[in-house]
């Protein structure tokens, strides 16, 4: 594939077909036509697997757009765990890297891969954002969702609510706050973001009432966030009022301790058109906010309008 004859006015996108048991092929196809008048698509895949699919959906798809990796070399069966997608999956995700760390894109965005999958071959992360992070020789990192108003950092992701606790650290929290921070700034042009911190217990504690992680964690960590970056840092807000606070005041962006604290309020107003970002890469990354979907792989009837954002939002990062 010749990358570099593309339209030079547009950003290239490399793009990851993702596992194909699941609805990742569908929404790509199903965007083709939207995304082409925002960027140059560089569609990571198995060039006939997802020509198959194309045909199934009755698509035109151009191989221009296809860099093929003839890597599926036997039967997927859609809408399955299979061990094999887990790995073709993956070898879409270092390529798509690849390609960000020389340069010869400027972004990626990915469809959703199946953890059981990559499981299934050992290849063991808690997601998308880890293995990115080990990919790039990433430290420190944070997932980002994006929806409609709001922007969530989670502090913890993908683990236990047994085990939200001993995570929350204060070195933890101030990090990912610092990096919303920078990302703002860099990327938003915000010269001096405000961003809230929720608290983890009921009423964020009552002092100490019930549980002392905001008095020894989450306000150590504000505080320091106060005296050493150039943002407005409130909280811990208690996670009740949060979001209702969010809607009327226009937080930047708002920390939360763990995985369904923020993301069941970013679902309730952005569910179709969610996209994650994964902040402190070297390389812009963005993804739909769902996944391999296989109870409706196959079927025809995915939503591309998530992928559709991430491949808005990455363009736009890259300005």
């Amino acid at each position: 594939m010749n990358i570099a004859r593309f339209v030079k006015s547009k950003p290239k996108i490399a793009i990851t077909m993702g596992d194909p048991a699941g609805i990742g092929p569908e929404i790509i196809l199903k965007s083709l036509e939207k995304i082409k008048e925002i960027c140059n698509p560089i569609i990571i895949c198995d060039g006939e697997f997802l020509k198959k699919i194309a045909k199934r959906l009755n698509i035109k798809l151009n191989d221009e757009y296809i860099l093929d990796m003839k890597n599926i070399n036997t039967k997927i069966k859609v809408g399955q765990i299979n061990k094999f997608a887990g790995i073709v999956s993956f070898q879409y995700i270092k390529k798509a890297v690849d390609l960000a760390l020389k340069k010869e894109v400027n972004a990626i965005v990915t469809a959703p891969i199946n953890k059981k999958s990559l499981e299934e071959d050992k290849i063991n992360f808690q997601g998308h954002t880890e293995m990115l992070a080990k990919l790039t020789n990433t430290k420190n990192f944070a997932m980002m969702l994006i929806g409609d108003f709001l922007r969530v950092v989670l502090v913890t992701t993908h683990v236990s609510i047994k085990d939200v606790p001993k995570l929350i650290s204060k070195s933890n929290i101030y990090e990912k706050i610092k990096l919303t921070s920078i990302w703002l700034k860099k990327y938003f042009k915000i010269r001096k973001p405000v961003i809230a911190v929720a608290g983890l217990n009921p009423h964020s504690g009552e002092n100490g009432l019930f549980g002392n992680e905001e008095v020894k964690e989450i306000i150590p960590a504000v505080e320091k966030a106060r005296r050493n970056l150039k943002a407005e840092i409130i909280g811990p807000v208690p996670p009740d009022v949060l979001f209702y606070k969010a809607s009327k005041e226009k937080y930047d962006a708002v920390i939360c301790m763990y995985h369904d604290q923020g993301l069941i309020p970013l679902k309730m107003i952005a569910f179709e058109k969610g996209v994650n970002v994964t902040l402190g890469l070297p390389i812009i990354r963005t993804s739909p906010d769902h996944g391999t979907a296989y109870d409706i792989a196959g079927k025809g009837i995915a939503n591309p309008s998530s992928f559709i954002s991430a491949v808005e939002l990455a363009s736009f990062l890259t300005k």
